[in-house]
C-alpha cells in the first residue's frame, strides 16, 4: 500500500484529539487563507480547501464565518508560518510547522520544550531533508478507482489508496494545486486535503524509549501556536 499509508496509519492523527484545539487551528488555516487570497472561495482555492477540512472536522457554520470575518478586518492580527527542526531523545527528527502572530514567545516555546526533554532545536534544514513533503486528498467516488489513477498520473498523483471511509489521493507537494483544480474540474468531492511531511526512513525504539519522545511530541502539539508535528519514529 506504499510508505506514505503505512505512515499515516501509524500517527493516526493524534494531533486532533480536542476537538476545541482542533477549531482554533482550523480558524487559524482560515485567517491566513483569506489573508493571501481573499474572503470568496470562488476565487480562493485554499480557502475552499480549508473550509472542506473544517466541515470534515464538524466545524460549525458560525464559528467558519466568523473566522472569514474577522480575518476580511484588515486591523486583525495576522499569523505568521514558521518551521523548527530539531531532535528529540534518541535522535529523534522532529518538524514542527507553526501558525503564530507572536514569534518570540513560539521560538521561546518551542526551544523550551526540546531543552527540557533533553533534546536539541536545530538550524533551517537540518532535519527537513529526512522527509518527503507530499499533499493527500480525501475522496468518496463512485468512478473506478484504477482508472482515475491512470488518468490523474499526467496531473503528479502518485498514487490512489482506500481509506477508512474513502480513497486517498497522495502526491509531492508542488502538485497540491493542480491536483484540486483537476478533482474540482471532473466535479469529484474532496472531503479533506492535507500536507504531510513522510520520514524518508523511519527509526525505531523500544517502547520505554519511545514513551520518553512521545512525552515530547505530546506537550509540543499542546502548544496553542503548533498546527502540525512530524517525526522519523516507527
Amino acid at each position: 500500500m506504499g510508505r506514505a499509508f503505512e505512515f499515516r496509519k501509524a500517527r493516526k492523527m493524534k494531533r486532533w484529539s480536542a476537538m476545541a484545539k482542533t477549531f482554533t487551528r482550523i480558524g487559524k488555516d482560515i485567517v491566513m487563507a483569506v489573508k493571501d487570497g481573499g474572503p470568496s472561495t470562488e476565487s480562493n482555492s485554499k480557502l475552499r480547501a480549508v473550509i472542506q477540512n473544517a466541515k470534515a472536522a464538524n466545524m460549525p457554520k458560525e464559528n467558519i464565518e466568523r473566522a472569514i470575518k474577522k480575518a476580511s478586518d484588515k486591523s486583525s492580527e495576522n499569523f505568521k508560518e514558521i518551521l523548527f527542526e530539531g531532535y528529540g531523545p534518541y535522535g529523534i527528527a522532529i518538524i514542527i510547522e507553526t501558525a503564530s502572530d507572536n514569534n518570540k514567545r513560539t521560538v521561546a516555546n518551542v526551544r523550551s520544550h526540546f531543552n527540557k526533554s533533553g533534546g536539541s532545536l536545530g538550524t533551517a534544514g537540518s532535519v527537513e531533508f529526512m522527509f518527503d513533503r507530499v499533499c493527500n486528498f480525501k475522496i468518496e467516488t463512485d468512478i473506478d478507482v484504477e482508472e482515475l489513477e491512470l488518468e490523474l498520473i499526467d496531473f503528479g498523483v502518485d498514487e490512489i489508496i482506500k481509506d477508512d471511509d474513502g480513497f486517498l489521493i497522495y502526491s509531492s507537494f508542488e502538485n497540491y494545486g493542480i491536483i484540486q483544480k483537476e478533482l474540482e474540474s471532473r466535479k469529484i468531492d474532496i472531503i479533506t486535503s492535507e500536507f504531510e511531511r513522510i520520514p524518508k526512513q523511519l527509526k525505531d525504539l523500544s517502547r520505554e524509549k519511545k514513551e520518553e519522545v512521545n512525552i515530547l511530541i505530546e506537550k509540543i502539539e499542546e502548544d496553542d501556536d503548533v498546527q502540525n508535528v512530524f517525526n522519523n519514529m516507527l
